[in-house]
């Protein structure tokens, strides 16, 4: 009965997505056209997502170590459990923003529209489509825009999820631009939908992140990429396993 009802939440969530995407539309469509729409474009995403997710019963909860001056790009680089791991992003990160993803999104009904647009396509595969993916990553923090790049590549296949080995990308690319890096912790998304919630469905709960400072790259080379790498995967495997209780500097998404 309880994994009936599990499932029955994963169904509403997914309504609650598409009516609020239809809804906006309009407006996704318009903003969408052409680059200099993409903030106001980005800013609809961000109340689409704390729209959508609240309505069902997914609150975001972001503890930040320091507070982020969003008027400078960075790089974000969250631990990857759960498709709600992208629509907390899109509500935590208040600046103009895009996210690099794999290249079937482009296809998807709701997200194609945006990885046609203002996010960035990679097929990871292919060494081609990732320099021409990386190449307009850095055209894009070089026009003051946020990365967010998923560095683990993908959502873990094991249940409870574990911390796989991070790509290197998004390290290589902070310290070409001299970008800093934001590592982001995930510890309990998947409890409430792991991966995109249809094997063991949705519960509604507070989604709790922690926003680790920033880490400056401006001292470092590009020889220096594994090290960075490395750092910020023990500081986001540290935070999975730490126990909570800490002072923190707390802040509820809000819509904009």
């Amino acid at each position: 009965m309880k994994l009936i009802l599990k499932k029955a939440h994963v169904y509403l969530y997914v309504f609650s997505v598409a009516l609020c995407y239809f809804a906006l539309w309009p407006a996704f469509w318009y903003f969408s056209r052409k680059p200099s729409g993409y903030r106001k474009l980005n800013a609809l995403r961000r109340a689409w997502g704390f729209i959508s997710s609240g309505a069902v019963g997914f609150i975001y909860k972001f503890d930040h170590e320091e507070p982020i001056d969003w008027s400078r790009p960075y790089i974000v680089c969250p631990n990857h459990t759960s498709n709600l791991d992208i629509t907390a992003m899109c509500v935590l990160v208040n600046a103009n923003c895009s996210f690099m993803g794999k290249e079937e999104l482009k296809d998807g009904l709701v997200t194609g529209l945006f990885f046609r647009t203002v996010d960035i396509p990679v097929n990871r595969d292919s060494k081609m489509s990732s320099y021409r993916a990386f190449k307009k990553a850095s055209e894009r923090l070089k026009e003051g825009v946020t990365l967010i790049i998923f560095p683990e590549g993908k959502i873990s296949d094991d249940y409870p999820p574990t911390l796989h080995e991070f790509k290197n990308g998004p390290f290589r690319l902070a310290i070409e631009h001299k970008i800093p890096v934001i590592p982001v912790s995930s510890a309990n998304t998947w409890k409430h939908l792991w991966d995109d919630g249809t094997k063991y469905g949705t519960r509604p709960g507070v989604c709790k992140f922690r926003v680790h400072k920033p880490i400056e790259t401006a001292n470092l080379t590009v020889g220096d990429a594994d090290l960075l790498k490395d750092k910020v995967y023990e500081i986001i495997s540290s935070e999975l396993n730490r126990p909570a209780k800490r002072k923190t500097v707390s802040v509820t998404a809000k819509a904009t």
